[in-house]
């Protein structure tokens, strides 16, 4: 009856267990490694000096994934103009564009981090 009343406290409290514990387990990671005398580089090792801001990434790829999608109800309209069902023309059409789309991106991004 009033199922979401139980299932939406748990989700939360799953989110919030899966974050306390990813934190939790990273700081006791770093605090041993600094009672051993590491170098506090290692903490910083993923990030590149050369490398894109975020947010050009993200527009870049919002950017691309929106016209995809806008190219792939172009393409489905006409293919159902041309005679093939509606029902697969249109999520068909829609996805494959869009994952051509985000393909574009990221081939786009790996270019912008070369620079």
């Amino acid at each position: 009856m009033h199922s979401e009343l139980i299932i939406v406290p748990i989700f939360f409290g799953v989110v919030f267990a899966i974050a306390y514990l990813y934190f939790s387990t990273r700081n006791k990671e770093r605090l041993a490694l600094i009672e051993k005398g590491a170098d506090a580089s290692i903490f910083v090792r993923g990030k590149k000096e050369n490398a894109a801001p975020i947010w050009k990434v993200l527009i870049l790829n919002a950017s691309l994934i929106l016209m995809g999608i806008g190219m792939g109800v172009f393409i489905a309209a006409i293919l159902v103009n041309a005679g093939i069902d509606d029902d697969v023309a249109y999520p068909g059409t829609i996805f494959l564009m869009a994952g051509i789309g985000l393909f574009v991106g990221f081939t786009m991004t790996k270019k912008l981090d070369k620079e």
